[in-house]
Order: structure tokens, then sequence, then C-alpha cells
């Protein structure tokens, strides 16, 4: 249900936490929107290192550092992650603790640098499939699903179904033209600014179900996990 480096865009890591501008780093991966020359590969690459790593049966939690192409340490994390059995189908959780070095750190996208629309960045999940259909509380369809701050989102393919749900109230970044991703987004109107120390929490939990899935069952399922979550 994930796409790891798929032939169109290499870099793409099924799952991950990726943001492609962080104090100026990528951390990413490809080329980097510059405003007046597009996109363009640059030698601007950062590394996630894990520092710290707690597995367990179907669970992991780790603590990372996140340092720039020159070694400086931006960001410090704290990940978790959970995979399990649903009634619908089988469910992942992902929640994370990011907080800003001694420097403080800056948050941007594509969009921030110039290029409209593409504000992706953030917990990101490259589907596999060949074309999907986004519903959200909003309503129907990618114009309408992309920015939204609806709570949950659905991604509708042929075969199966991907129902996230989200406490952070990021607006969502949705692309089913091309390639089919979404997450919700950390930069998308202006660069977002931590000061030394300050921390950004981010989530995405969702249910992968077989199937199309309707939009009345989709908003079913996204209530219960986000109730469960809290709970």
């Amino acid at each position: 249900m994930t796409a790891v480096g798929p032939a169109d865009h290499l870099h793409h890591l099924g799952v991950s936490l990726a943001i492609p501008d962080v104090s100026r780093a990528s951390f990413w991966g490809g080329r980097t929107f510059v405003a007046g020359r597009g996109s363009t590969m640059l030698d601007n690459h950062g590394v996630q290192r894990v520092l710290a790593r707690d597995a367990d049966g179907d669970g992991v939690e780790e603590e990372l550092a996140w340092a720039g192409p020159d070694g400086a340490v931006l960001l410090s994390e704290r990940r978790a992650l959970r995979i399990a059995p649903d009634r619908d189908g089988w469910r992942m959780s992902w929640r994370s603790t990011l907080t800003a070095g001694a420097g403080g750190a800056e948050f941007g996208s594509p969009h921030t640098n110039g290029r409209d629309g593409a504000f992706y960045g953030g917990i990101f999940w490259r589907t596999p499939f060949a074309r999907a259909h986004a519903v959200c509380a909003d309503g129907e369809g990618t114009d309408i699903a992309h920015g939204s701050r609806s709570p949950w989102l659905a991604i509708v393919g042929d075969r199966a179904t991907v129902v996230a749900a989200t406490d952070s109230g990021l607006p969502w970044f949705v692309r089913t033209g091309g390639y089919v991703g979404f997450g919700p987004a950390v930069a998308t109107v202006r660069r977002r600014v931590l000061a030394p120390s300050e921390t950004l929490e981010l989530d995405l939990s969702a249910v992968v179900l077989d199937g199309p899935v309707a939009a009345d069952d989709a908003a079913r399922i996204a209530e219960r996990i986000r109730t469960e979550v809290r709970a």
C-alpha cells in the first residue's frame, strides 16, 4: 500500500516524515524548487539519524537527529509508530514531536518558495495507486480536499482505500494526478518558524481497507479512529 522508490520519484519512501525545506536544508530528496530557476538539484540534502530505537511486536519508538548538509543538528525528533489489525482493515498510527535546535528552525515548501499549490512536506503517504478519488469532510474531489483542514481524508482507489485522520489542524496536501500522495502539510501559505527549543506536533492515523469505500462510510471510520486515538 505504499510506493517505495517509484520510477517517477525515486526519493519517495512509502510513508515517511519528509520536509523539503528545513532552514534551507532538504529532508525530502530530489530537487529543490528555487524561485526564478525552477526545480534544481542542489547540494543541500540533510539526513535523519536514528539515535535510539525501542521496538516491540506492533510498533517502534525512536529518537532522531535531523542534521543539515554541514552536520549541524537542526531538529530533534521523538517518533512513535504502530501497526495493528483493525476491524475494518489494518491501521497505522504515526506521532512525531519535532524540537528546534539552538538556532531555531524554519519550515518551507515549494509553495512558500514560489511554486503555487506545491505545499507538500510533513508526514507523507505515497500510494501505489494509478488513480484515486479524494473525499473529506468538506466534500469530494482533489480541488476540495487539497488545502482543506478537514480532520479526515479518504483516498479511494480501485482496489483499496486509505482513510486517514489527524488532530494537527494542518491542511491536507493531496495529489491524484501524475502520482497519488497525501499528508498533513507543515508549510502552506507562509514559512513556519520555530523558536529555539519550540516544538511542532505531527500525527497521522490511517486505516487501509479492501476496495472502494463510500463517503459516508469513510467519515464513520475516520471518526471512530479519531475517538480511539484520543481514548
